[in-house]
This record gives structure tokens, C-alpha cells and sequence, in this order.
């Protein structure tokens, strides 16, 4: 395994990590706003208890005097109940005049905030020691004297409920992440375990078990496109694989019989002298084998290098009757002497490579001459039909059978090979390479005893590019 492949982060992984991180910060955020809440609402609750606390000795003061006021908490002090209030009442001239045991040293009159006009000021927090405190300071009128009533909260055990919570809190974030950490690892390697069981079936399928397919099975919709495209490509390597089986088994069959005929008529002449004009046949037969041989290779080369090639053929918009013509005319003698009469009807513009153009149509009107017999008739016709140039070569010959039909443009497939007259098969496999190069298509029309008609249908401009030098090597 290459480190770049190492590197990559799998589907379950990411998935578990972006489960994660979602749920740590949804969690995160609800245990921020609760412990918001519930501080702000216990710091709410203090500073009410403490406004009614400084009311209640305000009015006690008015009542009963200003030193009186403090009596229920010096009580409470000198009996020891723990209280968390601490009070201090100040005279006119600043003089202490009762306070809390140990007021002074924990808490110092200096420290207190000023008191304002109204008779109220805000909490103040101050830290003594390990304590925190929240210092109030207000005035109270009595007989005309102005008092200092200072009263300090203790909010020590506030602050470490706080503390806790926060502990708290930190502590259930952190198990929650623990805990969708792996909730999100079970629940992906569950989600995922059809791609193993996909990876599997992938698995067992090999070339000789091509014909098995992996939609038929249950999978989940987001799998089902997934393994339909899979069994499509399966079927397409199926007909490839089947179709270079038959190739190989033809092309053996295709280039055995010349050599056969070759080695043959040569082991025969080797078996005695000969004269000069057996030899001469000997090798004239040897010369007619090498060159259906070559007739072959030649085509086959062409087929391969136009299944492969890539770069841009030579397109040029040329008169398509005048094209049919000059084929037509290189044919004429041939045809004359097997007493068969080539027509040209129709007219229009073809887009396509001149040359491999004339390829094409050769073969048709080559493969039409074979087929039929003397007196016959063979018709080359063009015309435009939706900006679509459609050349056709027809022939009144005997036609072919329509279990064939499907067959013919495969290489190497002949109706009837005691009637191939020479040929290599590889003619209409050539024409349908050519038209699909040119982003077209060859179709076939035939009837027994009525003729047989290939129609070349060639877009204006379409089709991958292709570089003819690359075919005509």
C-alpha cells in the first residue's frame, strides 16, 4: 500500500469523526446554556435574598434604632449559628457602633461601596481569603442622623456549587463524546456492512463467472444504482469476452486455411521434381493465399487502430452523387463482365474524410458484387434526410436470412462460408467502424430471395476525433 493510499481517511472513520464532533458540539452548547441558567438563576436568587435582607434592617433600624437593628444577629452569632450575613451599622462621624464578631478584620468598613441617594447600590463582590462576599452599602435616616447600614453576603458556598457544576458539566461533555464515539462506530460499521458484503459479491465474480449479477440481491436503496451500473459493466465485459472468443476462434480459423493451403500445395510440390510451370502454379496459388493473408492483417489493423485512435480526422463537405459516381465507375468493368448493372440515384452533401469515405462505400459495393448473380442489379443512392448524409448500397441478390441480421457486422462472421467467394468477413465490421467513427451508424435491411440494402448514415459533425494517418498507418 502506497502512502498516499495509506493516508486516506475511510468512510466509517469520517463518519465517526463528523458524528462526533456534531454531537460534542450539541451537547456542548445545551450544557453551556443550562449551566448559564442555573448560575445566573442562583445569582438572581442571592441578590433578591440579599435586597430583602438589607429591607428588613432598614426598617428594623427605622423602628427600633440603629444598633437595635443588628440584635438578631449578634444573637445568632453569640449562640453560634452560622448565618451568611454580615452586618456593621456606622454613625454620622463614621464610628462602628455594632457589628459582626470579626467583621473588622474580614471585612474592613473601607472596602464597602458608597452608598447612593436612594438607599440602594448594587452588589459588590470582594474575595477574602477563600471567601467571596457581595458588600452593600446604604444609608438610613433615624431622628435626623444619617446611618451607614453595611451588610456583606457570603456567597462561598454559591461559588462552589458553581465550582461543581462546572466539574460537573465538564465531566458529562466529556462522556458524552466518549459515548457517540462509539455509539457513531457501531452505527457505521452497521450502515456500511452492505458495501462489505457488496465488496464480497465483487469478489467472487472472475472471468469465468461473468454471468452472475449483483442487483438481484436486497440491497439498500442508496446501493441499488450502484450495483445496477456494476451488473451493466458486467454485462458489457460479458459480451466483450465473448466476442474476442469468438474473434480469437475465427481469426484462427481465418488465417489456418491460407496456411494450410500454402503448406499443403508446397509439401505436394516438394514430393517429386515438377516443371518449371507447376512450380510456377505452386507459387501463384502461394501468392493468392498471402494475399488474402495481407487483405486480413490489413483490415485488422485498421479495425484496431480505429477503436483506439483520438486525434481529429480530416472532415470536408463534399458533393455525395458525384463521390457514388467515381466508385461506381471503378467497378464498371468488373461489372460488365459478370453482366451486372450499377446505378446511382439520389444526390447530397456528405460530411465526412474523403478517404475513409470511399473505404467504406468500396466495401459495401465490394460485398454487394459477391453476392450477387449475373444479370443482377446494384444500386448506389445518397440523400439528406434531418442533416444526416444516408448513403446506401442495395443489391438484388438472394439476401440474408434474419437470424444472421444481428450477426453481420461482427469481424470474421459470414453467412455462408461456402459462399464467401474470397472474402475475410471483416468488411461490414470495417463499414461500422468507419460510421461510428464518424459518430454515425451502419443499418442493415435484408430480405431471403428480395436483396440486401446497407445504409451509411453520417452526421454533420460528430463523433470522437480521429487522426486518418493513425489508421491508414
Amino acid at each position: 500500500m502506497s502512502s498516499s493510499q495509506a493516508n486516506v481517511r475511510s468512510i466509517a472513520s469520517r463518519l465517526v469523526l463528523l458524528f462526533t464532533l456534531a454531537s460534542a458540539v450539541l451537547v456542548a452548547c445545551a450544557l453551556g446554556i443550562f449551566y448559564w441558567l442555573v448560575t445566573r438563576h442562583a445569582f438572581e436568587e442571592d441578590n433578591a435574598a440579599l435586597a430583602d435582607k438589607v429591607a428588613a434592617l432598614r426598617q428594623e433600624a427605622k423602628r427600633a434604632g440603629p444598633a437595635q437593628a443588628l440584635q438578631p444577629e449578634l444573637q445568632s452569632d453569640r449562640a453560634g449559628e452560622h448565618s451568611p450575613y454580615w452586618v456593621r451599622v456606622v454613625d454620622p462621624t463614621g464610628k462602628v457602633l455594632a457589628e459582626r464578631t470579626g467583621m473588622t478584620t474580614r471585612l474592613p468598613p473601607d472596602i464597602f461601596p458608597s452608598s447612593s441617594a436612594d438607599g440602594w447600590e448594587h452588589p459588590t463582590n470582594y474575595r477574602s481569603g477563600s471567601d467571596l462576599f457581595s458588600l452593600v452599602s446604604t444609608p438610613v435616616e433615624i431622628n435626623g442622623a444619617r446611618y451607614l447600614l453595611q451588610v456583606a453576603q457570603d456567597r462561598t458556598a454559591d461559588e462552589g456549587f458553581n465550582r461543581q457544576a462546572g466539574l460537573l458539566f465538564v465531566f458529562t461533555l466529556a462522556a458524552s463524546i466518549v459515548a457517540s464515539a462509539i455509539i457513531a462506530r457501531t452505527t457505521a460499521r452497521r450502515g456500511l456492512q452492505p458495501l462489505d458484503e457488496m465488496g464480497s459479491a465483487f469478489q467472487r465474480i472472475g472471468p469465468t463467472r461473468l454471468n452472475q449479477r449483483v442487483g438481484q440481491a436486497n440491497w439498500p436503496r442508496e446501493l441499488q444504482p450502484l450495483a445496477e451500473a456494476f451488473d451493466q459493466m458486467l454485462g458489457r465485459l460479458e459480451e466483450s469476452f465473448n466476442r474476442l472468443s469468438r474473434f480469437s476462434a475465427d481469426l484462427a480459423h481465418e488465417l489456418r486455411t491460407p496456411i494450410a493451403n500454402m503448406l499443403g500445395e508446397a509439401q505436394v510440390a516438394l514430393t517429386r521434381d515438377r516443371t518449371a510451370p507447376e512450380y510456377r502454379e505452386v507459387i501463384e496459388s502461394t501468392v493468392v493465399e498471402c494475399e488474402r493473408l495481407s487483405r486480413i492483417a490489413d483490415n485488422l489493423l485498421f479495425l484496431a487502430r480505429a477503436e483506439s485512435a483520438r486525434e481529429q480526422i480530416k472532415r470536408t463537405k463534399f458533393d455525395g452523387r458525384a463521390a457514388i459516381e467515381r466508385i461506381a465507375g471503378f467497378y464498371e468493368t468488373v461489372a460488365e463482365d459478370r453482366n451486372i448493372t450499377v446505378n446511382c440515384e439520389g444526390s447530397g452533401e456528405v460530411v465526412a474524410d474523403n478517404f475513409l469515405f470511399n473505404r467504406a462505400v468500396t466495401n459495401l459495393v465490394d460485398n454487394a458484387m459477391r453476392f450477387t448473380p449475373s444479370g443482377g442489379k446494384i444500386t448506389l443512392s445518397v440523400r439528406n434526410h434531418d442533416a444526416i448524409a444516408e448513403v446506401s448500397v442495395a443489391d438484388d441478390g438472394s439476401g440474408i436470412a434474419p437470424e444472421h441480421i444481428q450477426r453481420v457486422f461482427d469481424r470474421f462472421y459470414t453467412v455462408d462460408p461456402s459462399r464467401n467467394s474470397g472474402g475475410t468477413g471483416l468488411g461490414l465490421a470495417l463499414v461500422k467502424s468507419i460510421a461510428e467513427l464518424h459518430g454515425g451508424s451502419a443499418v442493415i435491411r435484408s430480405e431471403l430471395n428480395q436483396g440486401t440494402t446497407v445504409t451509411l448514415k453520417l452526421p454533420p459533425n460528430s463523433g470522437p476525433d480521429v487522426d486518418r494517418s493513425a489508421l491508414s498507418g
